[in-house]
């Protein structure tokens, strides 16, 4: 039963992240991420065919692997989230405790985008400089 469900959740978080692919205010990344775990404990074949998928390999595939993001994908997570949260902060006018919290969490999420997650095209580019340092000590 526990299995169904979780299949159920990610197929819909999978939905949703579809969508959010498409319309550029809608964050995708959250709940193609969702839909991975779900996927990855509620059925091996179904996870199996998820990671062979566009939307996955397009979107998740590298953060997974621990390669991190590019920046043009961060700064696209970080500017909907701050859009989203800005909508809350101007709608909580009248809740300041509310305010201070979204502020905290606003700066931990750009914090976490910042100094947390790596960016793909600066550790391509360490790559393929330790690539050219071996090339050339193996011609000395």
């Amino acid at each position: 039963m526990k299995k169904i469900i979780l299949i159920i959740f990610g197929s819909v978080s999978l939905g949703i992240g579809a969508i959010a692919a498409i319309i550029p205010l809608l964050p995708s990344f959250p709940f193609l991420l969702l839909a991975a775990i779900c996927y990855a404990k509620g059925s091996e074949r179904i996870n199996a065919w998820y990671k062979e998928t566009k939307l996955y390999k397009n979107n998740l595939e590298s953060y997974v692997k621990g390669e991190g993001m590019t920046r043009k994908a961060k700064f696209r997570i970080m500017t909907i989230v701050t859009l989203t949260m800005t909508f809350g902060f101007v709608m909580m006018s009248k809740v300041p405790v509310g305010r201070i919290i979204l502020v905290f969490v606003w700066l931990g999420h750009v914090a976490y985008f910042v100094f947390g997650v790596k960016n793909l095209d600066e550790i391509k580019m360490k790559e393929v400089n330790l690539v050219e340092v071996n090339l050339e000590e193996s011609n000395r």
